[in-house]
């Protein structure tokens, strides 16, 4: 078991709804174009797939895909949408669970990778990946940039969202690397608010290429978003993709 923080019954209840805009077709079309272009007439594999809101939609664009998932309600919530065997789930950890044959594909969306709350389980994920990869076969993670230079001098916590019926910012451990993201969700018409945390290792897109280059791995392409529009030095987040040698 590593690191990451299991979704429970409750949260993977409610995350399609929460989430509903990640569902949209402005997200998810270029996303899943990105992905189909990559994975071409061979198999994906999906690290931390949860309710499938990328894997589903992927699947029924004709390339086939697997799932790993460490919540066993998150993958629950995927089943009522489709089957097992037409979209295999293993439960387990994207750092140390293997699924049997080789993939074209190898990817993590949303922030997904900050789950690993230590290097070594970070750089094991990437390894995990190559272990899963064909010869050619790409590894694409797409990450939030770490936002530090919004910190004012003194500061650890920076907002990320400031709405009617939601309250989001983010705290730093900067000697760790840890953030913790903090939730304040209005719910109903009663003006209650529930709260949750989740914490999350953020890293640099050097330190991943790093980690790319200890698991036999190199960088071929980052961008900023599903798009291609380029990365530059005021990109929130960006799209990687590393390539396994042929």
């Amino acid at each position: 078991m590593t690191s990451s923080e299991l979704w429970s019954r409750a949260t993977a209840e409610r995350y399609d709804a929460e989430d509903a805009e990640m569902f949209s077709a402005a997200v998810l079309d270029p996303t899943l174009a990105f992905l189909a272009e990559l994975a071409g007439e061979g198999p994906a594999l999906e690290f931390a797939i949860g309710t499938g809101r990328v894997g589903v939609p992927l699947r029924e664009r004709g390339v086939p895909v697997t799932g790993v998932e460490l919540s066993a309600h998150m993958a629950a919530v995927l089943r009522r949408k489709v089957d097992e065997e037409t979209l295999p789930v293993v439960l387990g950890d994207m750092a140390t669970t293997v699924v049997p044959g080789d993939f074209t594909l190898v990817y993590l969306v949303y922030n997904t990778i900050s789950n690993l709350l230590t290097q070594d389980e970070q750089v094991e994920c990437f390894r995990n990946a190559a272990r899963h990869l064909a010869p050619g076969g790409r590894f694409v993670i797409e990450l939030n940039v770490p936002p530090l230079r919004l910190l004012p001098p003194g500061a650890t916590a920076v907002p990320f969202d400031v709405s009617d019926r939601h309250l989001g910012f983010d705290t730093f451990d900067l000697v760790e690397q840890i953030l913790v993201s903090h939730h304040l969700t209005r719910d109903g018409e009663d003006g209650r608010y529930r709260r949750n945390a989740s914490r999350h290792r953020y890293a640099w897109p050097a330190e991943l290429d790093l980690m790319a280059r200890l698991a036999g791995l190199a960088l071929e392409r980052r961008v900023a978003d599903w798009d291609g529009t380029p990365f530059t030095d005021d990109s929130p987040k960006h799209v990687s993709v590393w390539r396994k040698p042929a």
